[in-house]
């Protein structure tokens, strides 16, 4: 009551009823008065009249004091307070701000912003506070993330605080209430939450057709000619660059080849400026010829860094694609694709009939109707026992072979790398009723080939996509010094790796890594797969290593339920390293459930020569 002038202190938040209404009709303290299909209502505590007044009949009222609620349908919560007109009653009261907590958008998958309601204490005598929930339309979409108020009285003017935080999981509009339960007259406070859920681009993933970045030999990318030196690391700019966006890219995928080194040696690709890590991305001997798949978080200014371990060696970087770090992205390039998890397939194998040097092979992949929407296949590329010293390139099979190299070999040797392949469309394949990917592959020298299929990359359409997010590389396993597994494996042996907590997350489906074989005792294969999934061991492999060689090949290593996967060595013996650099995630906004159990991954019904 504001007694200067006598008036009723009034809530501006909403239209009141109409008082002159209630006066009529009310007879007694603490009659309750319902006012049409609004719901509103008015708890009368003090309706004083003067007794002379009463017997002259006029009833005019000398104190007021009521509680008022008023319900807006659909919205489940209320707008109460608290009426007084020359009233001495104490009375509870409180006043929350602010009020709707508006969250305004906020992407799927993405930072959730909480925010915080304070409760304020307006009232003439304490206010004690009870249990905090969510409720209302969606209450699955908020949560309370601290709560200040419950199991309190406090007095009147005093504050407290509950924190609410927004889950953006679909698209749309999401509205619900937070109630904290107290001693007024209505019993709780309400106060109304909302927040707008929309898709991004983050972790999606964008195929480029192979570029150049580095080439050591002619200078490209770098100041001058002239090798990369052991013991020191050089910048690569990669933003900006080959189709790359100057902005908004997360990590680049590269396809990484050392060419005459001097000495047994390693390469590390980083985020700039961030010291060297204790990880490889692509090890060798002296004197090799080879690639590697590499996925590396961009630094700062778009650079990536690049550390040889030891003696010098020439190095070639071409970039094959990119993942999103935000929307900047979209507006020119639109919508990226999503990894898709498939169950590996052994594609071409040509042993015994070796491909002719300069031959090219193309082949189409039937993944059924899903097949439209493929973008890019992930493929592992294997050189079996070349007859010189070459290459493989990989590519749509639009247009004439590029000029990048996607798998390099020397004489002899087994050397795999993982791929992403942009594709073509073949749209008459065997009479197939819907277009399907295709891909080719071409030798410039004698050699057998096998290619093998793991993933794919959709046009984002597909439910339970799987996003990606960038780390810096890190360790998880080393069976030479016992991190998380100890001693060689032995011939058909199968070790459980578990991921550390520091590179998965509840969400975690799949972990880019670098995994190495050191000198095997035997020419060997090795397999890696979900642990404690129920799965058998694919037919297929990860690396292919030749006995003492020390080779590295990318893998996208699906994890179980307990964070684990598995490793199969073949025969002989083999020391082990795994390095992650990265970790594939489902995205809510296009899963067919918020669960990670129960979801098919796509399935090859076919392949052949298109045509």
């Amino acid at each position: 009551m504001d007694h200067a002038s006598g008036r009723p202190v009034v809530d501006r938040r909403s239209d009141l009823p109409d008082l002159r209404f209630q006066r009529r009709h009310a007879r007694r303290p603490g009659h309750v008065l319902g006012l049409n299909r609004l719901q509103r209502r008015l708890l009368l505590r003090q309706p004083d009249r003067p007794r002379d007044r009463v017997r002259r009949g006029d009833g005019a009222a000398t104190a007021f004091a009521g509680a008022y609620e008023f319900h807006c349908s659909p919205n489940a919560g209320a707008v109460t307070g608290e009426l007084r007109w020359n009233s001495s009653l104490d009375y509870v009261g409180v006043v929350s701000s602010p009020a709707p907590v508006d969250f305004g958008r906020v992407a799927i998958d993405g930072t959730m912003p909480a925010r915080t309601a304070t409760f304020a204490v307006k009232g003439t005598l304490p206010s004690t506070f009870d249990v905090a929930r969510i409720s209302g339309a969606n209450p699955s979409s908020f949560s309370i993330v601290s709560n200040g108020c419950s199991g309190r009285t406090l007095a009147p003017g005093a504050y407290c605080y509950v924190t609410v935080a927004p889950k953006a999981l679909r698209w749309g509009d999401y509205t619900a209430n937070l109630e904290l339960a107290d001693n007024s007259a209505y019993g709780k406070r309400v106060v109304p939450l909302k927040f707008t859920a929309y898709d991004t681009v983050i972790g999606m993933y964008y195929p480029l057709a192979p570029q150049r970045l580095m080439d050591t030999r002619s200078g490209l990318g770098r100041p001058e000619p002239g090798p990369l030196v052991g013991g020191s690391s050089v910048e690569l700019q990669v933003a900006g660059r080959g189709g790359v966006p100057a902005s908004g890219v997360g990590s680049v995928v590269l396809n990484v080849t050392v060419t005459g080194p001097t000495a047994s040696s390693f390469l590390t690709l980083y985020p700039y400026p961030e010291a060297t890590p204790t990880a490889s991305s692509i090890n060798f001997p002296a004197g090799w010829l080879g690639s590697n798949n590499v996925t590396v978080k961009v630094g700062v200014e778009g650079k990536v860094s690049i550390y040889n371990r030891s003696g010098t060696t020439h190095v070639i970087v071409d970039v094959v694609g990119f993942y999103a770090a935000s929307d900047t992205v979209k507006s020119s390039l639109g919508w990226g694709g999503q990894y898709q998890p498939v169950e590996p397939r052994r594609l071409i194998d040509t042993r015994p009939t070796a491909l002719a040097a300069g031959q090219s092979i193309s082949s189409y992949v039937d993944l059924g109707p899903s097949s439209p929407r493929v973008k890019a296949l992930v493929l592992n590329i294997t050189a079996v026992q070349p007859a010189k010293s070459g290459f493989l390139s990989a590519w749509s099979g639009d247009g004439p072979v590029p000029t990048s190299s996607t798998v390099n070999y020397g004489a002899g040797k087994v050397v795999p790398n993982l791929a992403f392949v942009r594709t073509g469309k073949c749209t008459d394949c065997n009479g197939l009723p819907y277009a399907v990917p295709t891909f080719s592959i071409y030798t410039s020298q004698v050699t057998n080939m096998v290619v093998d299929l793991v993933g794919v990359v959709d046009d984002g359409s597909l439910p339970d996509g799987l996003r990606f997010t960038p780390l810096s590389p890190t360790r998880i396993a080393d069976s030479r010094s016992g991190l998380g597994t100890s001693g060689a494996l032995g011939a058909g042996e199968l070790r459980k790796i578990v991921a550390p907590s520091t590179v998965v997350t509840p969400t975690t489906e799949v972990l880019a890594m670098n995994v190495t074989a050191v000198a095997p005792t035997r020419d060997t294969v090795i397999t890696v797969w979900p642990a404690d999934a129920d799965l058998a061991r694919p037919g297929v492999s990860n690396l292919n290593p030749a006995a003492g060689q020390v080779v590295s090949n990318a893998v996208l290593g699906g994890i179980g339920p307990l964070d684990a996967f598995n490793v199969h060595n073949l025969t002989g013996s083999v020391d082990l390293v795994a390095d992650v650099v990265g970790r594939f995630y489902l995205y809510s906004g296009t899963a067919s459930t918020t669960g990670l159990a129960g979801r098919q991954p796509l399935a090859v019904r076919g392949t052949g020569v298109p045509g």
